[in-house]
């Protein structure tokens, strides 16, 4: 396959390096710079700090999986892809990608317990009984996206050969196939709405009893709101992009291709650079 992300301009497209690069840089050195504090402090060995940390784990992974390959594409052309280094790809970005919102879920219920049971807080966060709330939604994330890319490796490719994007995008290779691709779109929806809108309603859940909790008790929301909002705001900016990118495929509205790409792209690349 070829990728064939930003075509649309022409002699500008290697200028992309420029943001890209930044972005990437910033990424890498943001979130390692977090994951090394946290791991050298001792006091900040605690289950908020280790799920931060895991957050930064995440977004220092996610870009590396697909950027170096894009800037390469920008300054030298070198678009090639085969439909196993494809599929790989799509699997690594996606798995992922799952978990910057699920590590959001962990975060909300690590702040609903703070808040709501602070005198039962540490029998929760206990990994005996945390465990229980991890598993689920790992093995739901496992499963998806699994699943999702076995049927897309399972599709007929046959004319067209060309992914309009910069790397290996779920519905930008559905779209290739010569044969029916109705299981995939449904499936498509399907993980978009198991994994990242339902992780939204149980987050938005999960801050409604935490803000009422505190408003209730006559305690200051200051604390609630400092430990909560910057969570609140990745949250929609996370899922925003995420739609954006993934309905941009599914609803034709005449958004341009190079559109599509850019939130596809930035959904990923922008919350890695954003959440440290």
């Amino acid at each position: 396959f070829t990728l064939d992300g930003f075509s649309e301009l022409g002699e500008l497209r290697p200028f992309l390096f420029i943001p890209f690069s930044f972005m990437f840089v910033v990424s890498l050195f943001a979130n390692s710079l977090l994951v090394y504090v946290i791991v050298s402090q001792r006091s900040l060995h605690s289950p908020m700090y280790i799920l931060i940390a895991s957050m930064a784990c995440i977004d220092l992974s996610l870009p590396v999986f697909f950027v170096p390959h894009m800037l390469l594409s920008f300054l030298f052309d070198w678009r090639g892809i085969s439909l196993i280094g494809c599929l790989v790809q799509m699997h690594l970005i996606h798995f992922f990608g799952t978990f910057q919102s699920t590590l959001l879920v962990w975060m909300a219920l690590d702040r609903y317990f703070a808040i709501c049971t602070p005198l039962y807080y540490h029998n929760h966060m206990i990994l005996s009984r945390f465990i229980a709330f991890l598993i689920p939604l790992v093995v739901r994330n496992v499963l998806m996206i699994t699943l999702l890319v076995c049927l897309a490796g399972k599709l007929p490719f046959c004319l067209r050969n060309v992914i309009n994007h910069c790397f290996c995008e779920h519905m930008a290779l559905v779209e290739l196939a010569c044969g029916s691709t109705t299981i995939n779109n449904l499936v498509g929806l399907m993980a978009v709405f198991l994994i990242p809108v339902l992780d939204f309603v149980f987050i938005t859940a999960s801050y409604v009893v935490i803000f009422s909790s505190v408003l209730k008790s006559s305690r200051s929301g200051v604390k609630a709101l400092h430990t909560c909002i910057t969570h609140i705001m990745v949250i929609t900016v996370s899922l925003i992009l995420a739609l954006t990118a993934f309905l941009s495929y599914r609803i034709r509205n005449g958004l341009p291709a190079a559109s599509r790409v850019f939130f596809s792209t930035m959904y990923l690349l922008f919350p890695s650079c954003f959440n440290p």
